[in-house]
C-alpha cells in the first residue's frame, strides 16, 4: 500500500524521481512552443496543401501512438487517423548492437503499411530516438508506394537522414532538457555492504514525449485541413500546460494538489478509466499506459457505453465492492487490504464552470474538476448508469470533467492530471 504522508514530502519525491519525471511535465509548456516554432522553421507555415489526404497514419511506439490517438479524436470524421504500431519483432540488428551499447526496447521492431496505404494518403512517422531500423524501413516502403510523408525525429537520428532520402517533410522532436537519469544511492546503512541498485531493463518513456510528438503533428494537421481548431488554440495550449504544472507542483500539499489526490485516491484499487466520447477516450487510454508505465498498476480503459457490458464482471468478482459480505467475524489484522475497484469517468463537459458544473453555460474552469452525475444532458444517460452500477455494487466512483469549450485545452486539463497522478504514485510508491 502507498504511504501518503509521502506525497507532502517534496524532499522524498526529489529523491525518488530518478529520471526527473516531474520536471519533464513540468516543461511539456516549453516543448510546445519550442515544437511549434521549429515546426513553423522547417516549413509548416509555407504549405499550401491542395485538400485533406484520404488517411493519416501515425506510424511509432508509446507516446506516438497516444498522439495519434488524440489526433483521431480531434479530427472526427474530418479524415481518417490511424495509430500504426509495430507489426513484429525480430532479433537486434548488428548495426544496432555495434553503434549502441543499450539498443532502443524498440530495435527489431518492424512496421507494415496496410494494404490500402497509397499516393492520397499521408504516412507520419514520429520517434523520439530516431534510430529504429523498422522505421526506417517503413519510410523506404511508404515512398515505393507514393505515400506523402513526414518524419518527426530528432536531428541527426537516422530517421532524421532517412527522411530526406524519400522526400519526407522532416518535422523536429523537441527532446527534454533534463540532466541524465540518477542512479539510485544505497538505503541508509546498507552502503558498505557491497550493495548495487537494479539496472532497469525497460527505462520509462520521457512522460513529456507527447507533447513533443503533438505539437508539430497539429500544426501540420491545421494546415492541411484535418483539424479545426479555434484560434491561437496551439499556442494557448502550453499555457494551459504551465498552469496545471503550478496547480500539480510537489511542493503543493495535497489537499489543494488533483493529482497528488488522485494518486491517493488510486492507491490500493484496480481503476476502471470510463470515458465518456473520443477525446476522454484517448486521455483514459494514455492513463491506462502511464499508471503501467509509471505507476506500476493495472488499469482497464474503455468508451461509454460499451464499458458498462465489457466490465460490468469485474464489479460481481473478487474486486467488487461487495466481495466476501457474509465473513464479518473473521479476523483481519494480519491479512493485508483487499484490492478494491475504483470508477474514474473522465468527461469534456463545454462551458461549464467550476464553481456551477450543471450550469447550460459559463466561463472555462481553471482545471479538471470532480463534478456529480447529471443525467439531464443526452450523452447523460450512459453517465447515468454508470452511477447506477457503481453504488449498486458499493463501488466508488469518480468524474473527473473539463468545462473548457476549446477541445485541446480540455485535453491539456485531462492529461496534465492524469500524467502528474501516475508519476506521484509511482514516486510515492518506489519511496515507501
Amino acid at each position: 500500500m502507498l504511504d501518503d504522508t509521502l506525497l507532502d514530502d517534496p524532499a522524498a519525491l526529489q529523491r525518488a524521481d530518478h529520471d526527473h519525471a516531474l520536471l519533464a511535465l513540468a516543461g511539456a509548456g516549453a516543448r510546445v512552443r519550442t515544437a511549434l516554432r521549429l515546426a513553423d522553421a522547417a516549413g509548416v507555415a509555407a504549405l499550401r496543401p491542395d485538400g485533406r489526404p484520404r488517411g493519416v497514419l501515425v506510424a511509432g511506439h508509446g507516446s506516438a501512438l497516444a498522439a495519434a490517438e488524440i489526433l483521431a479524436a480531434l479530427a472526427g470524421t474530418a479524415c481518417l487517423v490511424t495509430g500504426l504500431p509495430p507489426a513484429d519483432a525480430g532479433p537486434v540488428a548488428r548495426e544496432d548492437r555495434r553503434l549502441r551499447a543499450t539498443p532502443s526496447f524498440a530495435a527489431g521492431m518492424t512496421w507494415q503499411l496496410p494494404g490500402w496505404a497509397g499516393p492520397i494518403d499521408l504516412l507520419v512517422i514520429a520517434s523520439a530516438d530516431g534510430d529504429e531500423r523498422g522505421l526506417v524501413t517503413l519510410a523506404e516502403q511508404a515512398y515505393a508506394r507514393g505515400c506523402s510523408i513526414v518524419v518527426i525525429a530528432p536531428d541527426g537520428s537516422s530517421l532524421a537522414e532517412a527522411a530526406r532520402q524519400v522526400r519526407a517533410l522532416p518535422l523536429p522532436f523537441v527532446p527534454s532538457a533534463l540532466p541524465e537519469r540518477e542512479e539510485p544511492t544505497a538505503p541508509e546503512g546498507r552502503e558498505s555492504a557491497g550493495y548495487r541498485p537494479a539496472e532497469p531493463d525497460l527505462p520509462a518513456e520521457d512522460p513529456g514525449a507527447l507533447w513533443a510528438f503533438l505539437a508539430p503533428l497539429l500544426a501540420l494537421t491545421e494546415k492541411t485541413g484535418i483539424t479545426q481548431l479555434p484560434p491561437g488554440s496551439l499556442p494557448a495550449t502550453a499555457d494551459r500546460l504551465d498552469e496545471s504544472a503550478v496547480r500539480c507542483r510537489p511542493d503543493a500539499a495535497a489537499y489543494t494538489n488533483p493529482a497528488k489526490s488522485l494518486a491517493a485516491r488510486l492507491s490500493g484499487t484496480v481503476p476502471l478509466l470510463w470515458a465518456e466520447g473520443p477525446l476522454a477516450g484517448a486521455v483514459a487510454g494514455r492513463f491506462a499506459t502511464q499508471l503501467a508505465e509509471r505507476g506500476g498498476r493495472p488499469a482497464l480503459a474503455g468508451l461509454l457505453p460499451q464499458a458498462l457490458l465489457a466490465h460490468r464482471g469485474m464489479f460481481v468478482g473478487q474486486f467488487g465492492g461487495g466481495a466476501d459480505p457474509d465473513d464479518f467475524f473473521r479476523d483481519r489484522i494480519d491479512e493485508p487490504d483487499p484490492l478494491l475497484l475504483q470508477v474514474l469517468l473522465l468527461r469534456h463537459t463545454p462551458g461549464r464552470s467550476l464553481a456551477d458544473p450543471d450550469a447550460d453555460g459559463g466561463a472555462d474552469t481553471d482545471g479538471p474538476y470532480e463534478q456529480p452525475a447529471d443525467d439531464d444532458s443526452p450523452r447523460g444517460v450512459a453517465v447515468s448508469r454508470a452511477h447506477r452500477l457503481a453504488a449498486a455494487h458499493e463501488v466508488r466512483l469518480t468524474e473527473y470533467a473539463s468545462g473548457r469549450t476549446d477541445p485541446l485545452h480540455a485535453l491539456a486539463d485531462l492529461v496534465a492530471l492524469t500524467d502528474f497522478a501516475a508519476v506521484y504514485l509511482g514516486l510515492a510508491a518506489a519511496g515507501g
